[in-house]
């Protein structure tokens, strides 16, 4: 009886010692694919970690270029001056991308100089501007640059309109000389000016003679194609730092810097000989034109600009009334 007990004992056992193998197995063979699943899993979240991180590292890349890009443009956009744009451009884009050379040229230049340098023409409403040369940029980097490029022509074309205003509120449209507010504006810096350093200087008004019979013979066409052509003789005949200005319909103002009254005769009959020599080439008219001119000066003649245009008027008007065509000084 013992002896079955202890074969019943033993068989019992062996079936609970293969069954908890047997699991014991299972469960390791589960866990031994748990793991190897973990590892895949691990394996396939570092794959994607390293693409996320790629991926972020070329967004933080694009984001670093539109931030690089945007400080450019706001940068050249702070100035006017053409010149100066492209200076600020040209520091900026040094720092943005690699190039040996980067330069702003005007129209006239001789590209023919730039034969190796990759040029990038500038034009406004098919007007060239210039262009901008570039040496030593990476290949890669080419359509960056042009980007930049498109980037600094805005800032271009921002200068230009900028002094294109600026050149209507100063220069008359007809004979590109100063408008008759500006004049005046300019002229009291300069009576400034020779008051604080004690200079003299002198005030001619001039005036086309018969005018009005020439606007009522061939019209105001050729009346104006006259202003512009008397314009030009007056800044032929003057010093660029001389003050000229259309005063009137057909009357113009300029202020002889540092200019006494004897000099003043002396550059009024200059101008009045070469008005009278020149010939105007108004439209299918070809004509003749004199001028009368009045001179003032600063300070015998006036304290201010107002007194002084006013004494040169007198003056025009006493050459008007002594025959026209000469030149007279005021006097007291």
């Amino acid at each position: 009886m013992l002896i079955i007990n202890l074969l019943v004992f033993l068989l019992l056992s062996f079936i609970l010692h293969f069954g908890l193998k047997k699991k014991i197995s299972a469960r390791l063979a589960a866990i031994n694919v748990s793991y190897h699943d973990a590892l895949s899993e691990k394996d396939i979240l570092t794959a994607d970690l390293a693409i996320l991180e790629g991926e972020s590292s070329r967004l933080k890349h694009g984001l670093e270029e539109t931030v690089g890009l945007y400080e450019i443009t706001r940068e050249i956009s702070k100035f006017l001056d053409k010149d100066k744009v492209f200076e600020v451009f040209n520091e900026k884009i040094k720092r943005f991308l690699f190039l040996q050379d980067c330069r702003f040229l005007k129209a006239d230049d001789d590209l023919s100089k730039y034969s190796d340098w990759i040029v990038f023409p500038l034009e406004i409403n098919k007007r060239s501007l210039g262009s901008l040369a570039v040496k030593g940029i990476k290949e890669k980097d080419l359509e960056k640059f042009h980007i930049l490029v498109q980037q600094f022509l805005l800032g271009l074309k921002r200068a230009v309109l900028y002094q294109h205003v600026q050149e209507m509120a100063t220069l008359d449209g007809l004979t590109q000389v100063f408008t008759r507010r500006y004049w005046f504006q300019r002229s009291e810096e300069e009576l400034e000016r020779s008051r604080k350093f004690q200079y003299s200087f002198s005030c001619l008004m001039i005036d086309v003679d018969k005018f009005k019979d020439f606007n009522d013979t061939y019209g105001h066409l050729v009346g104006d194609a006259i202003l512009a052509a008397v314009a030009r003789v007056i800044k032929e005949n003057i010093r660029q730092i001389d003050l000229l200005g259309k005063y009137g319909g057909e009357e113009f103002c300029v202020i002889l810097t540092e200019t006494d009254i004897q000099g003043a005769q002396f550059v009024a009959e200059r101008i009045r000989s070469a008005a009278q020599d020149a010939v105007v080439q108004a439209y299918d008219e070809v004509l003749s034109v004199t001028i009368s001119i009045g001179i003032s000066g600063f300070p015998n003649d006036g304290a201010d600009l107002t007194g002084l245009v006013d004494k040169a008027d007198q003056a025009l008007y006493q050459a008007k009334e002594t025959g026209r065509n000469r030149v007279c000084v005021f006097k007291s």
